[in-house]
């Protein structure tokens, strides 16, 4: 597939992610209760499979809902008035988000037990973490906000505009948490300059105006240096 029309259905895809995220409260709250998700399973420490089966519960509930999203759409320009076999259609597919949530609570409930209940016995502690996993997390985080935001804000296209800028936003994360890992000047120089030249290529193609880049390079700095302050 040549690299323009790879580009244009990747686009069509966030597209339809955003467009869920905006007129679909649902899909708001699971994309909140992913970033609480991560945050609550770094605070008490959930490491390697228990941490990627928490992620991929995370992914599995929001896609389960978009797909029921995707159902109720088709479903009400088949069916222009009340009838029976719509409302069974719309029922089952919410049937299904409601099991699969369940499900993701159960999975996550037996994998925090643990770690929750050792809050109230030895109190609440901040577990630390290795840089690499931090910087992950804080590359997933910034993207849901990214996501979250310009469902808000409404204007231009995915990976075409918009408020804020998404590139800049992982651009900019991916610098913060190069420089943060290192602590060393030329590696944080190097991925610096990739940062601001991705940036501004954004504003010279016309795709972004120049504060959308900055607010998206504010996005990716400030939540990937809180993160790192308090889990490294």
């Amino acid at each position: 597939m040549p690299l323009r029309k790879w580009i244009q259905s990747t686009n069509h895809a966030i597209e339809g992610i955003l467009h869920a995220a905006k007129t679909q409260r649902h899909i708001r709250y699971h994309l909140y209760a992913a970033i609480l998700l991560l945050i609550t399973g770094f605070v008490l420490g959930t490491r390697g499979t228990e941490f990627v089966i928490l992620i991929t519960l995370a992914i599995i509930v929001i896609s389960v809902e978009m797909i029921n999203t995707a159902i109720e759409t088709i479903t009400d320009i088949l069916f222009k008035e009340y009838d029976p076999r719509a409302k069974a259609i719309k029922d089952i597919a919410a049937g299904a988000v409601l099991v699969t949530a369940l499900g993701a609570a159960l999975i996550g409930y037996i994998i925090l037990h643990e770690p929750v209940k050792n809050i109230f016995i030895s109190g609440l502690s901040v577990a630390k973490h290795a840089g690499a996993e931090i910087a992950v997390v804080a590359l997933i985080v910034v993207l849901i906000l990214v996501v979250i935001t310009k469902a808000f804000s409404g204007r231009g296209e995915p990976l075409m505009g918009g408020m804020p800028s998404g590139h800049a936003a992982v651009a900019f994360s991916i610098w913060m948490a190069v420089t943060l890992i290192s602590e060393s000047f030329m590696p944080s120089v190097l991925v610096l300059i990739m940062a601001i030249v991705i940036a501004q290529s954004r504003v010279n193609i016309g795709i972004h105006k120049p504060l959308e880049v900055v607010l998206g390079a504010l996005l990716g700095m400030t939540v990937t240096f809180l993160l790192f302050k308090i889990f490294s």
